[in-house]
């Protein structure tokens, strides 16, 4: 099933540079992972924002709930979820 993902990162000000560093390494290599699984579809930044748009593909509502928590920015973002459903005037058979 497929579903737009958009997060908003909302780290503290006055957080620890060495510690946003890692977390962002850690995050980075995170979305990677699931981008090589085929999870995480699509991945944009959105201009002017620490802010993306992504389209992930889980089995299910509960899968995309444990793939978002398991985001080590996960506590400092602001997500929201749509599920998707094929439009039936798209040429296309699938999202590639």
């Amino acid at each position: 099933m497929l579903y737009q993902v958009e997060m908003t990162v909302l780290l503290p000000a006055d957080m620890d540079e060495a510690q946003a560093a890692e977390i962002k390494a850690r995050e980075k290599a995170y979305a990677q992972d699931l981008q090589c699984q085929g999870i995480w579809r699509h991945l944009w930044r959105v201009a002017g924002s620490y802010s993306n748009l992504s389209i992930f593909d889980c089995r299910d509502n509960a899968h995309l709930h444990e793939v978002l928590t398991g985001l080590p920015l996960y506590q400092w973002m602001k997500i929201t979820v749509a599920p998707l459903c094929r439009h039936p005037s798209s040429i296309h058979e699938d999202d590639r």
